[in-house]
């Protein structure tokens, strides 16, 4: 856990429980993460992992899936759900609009489009793409969502 606290700049925050999220994909329903809190400002922290945005119900596996069936199987809104635990939480086609409109909107989006179909082309080759230890594949794509996505959808 994260002791240094950005709000006073001192290594004060000392853990205050954990709680649970949701974070639907192939493998969670429900992930469990930390809670920190600032001795000094009392402030309070989550520390989710890294597949998980806060705010969110669906994990970046998920939404790296459902990127991967519409823009690289050229599914439609209905076919590009990601595969979930729980069948009673697939996303519904107006979740996907809403995850890709704010796409859209994002500056990165014209190039998320062209990595995606490069990133295709070269697991299709069967290339192995490594970088810092993270072998590319659909699965990892993930990594790289959280850079590129906007953080609340």
């Amino acid at each position: 856990m994260v002791r240094f606290c950005p709000a006073c700049k001192r290594e004060s925050i000392v853990g205050h429980g954990r709680r649970s999220k949701q974070a639907h994909d192939e493998s969670h329903d429900w992930i469990p993460f930390r809670r920190g809190i600032c001795q000094l400002c009392r402030t309070t922290f989550s520390f989710l992992p890294w597949f998980s945005l806060p705010y969110t119900h669906y994990s970046l596996f998920a939404r790296s899936q459902a990127l991967r069936l519409r823009f690289i199987e050229h599914r439609g809104w209905e076919d590009a759900a990601p595969v979930v635990k729980d069948p009673d939480r697939v996303a519904a086609p107006s979740t996907l609009r809403r995850w890709f409109a704010s796409l859209d909107s994002s500056p990165s989006f014209s190039f998320l489009r062209k990595m995606l179909e490069a990133v295709n082309q070269w697991l299709a080759r069967g290339e192995i793409l490594d970088h810092r230890g993270l072998r590319l594949s659909w699965r990892t794509m993930a990594a790289f969502l959280q850079v590129l996505w906007p953080l609340r959808l």
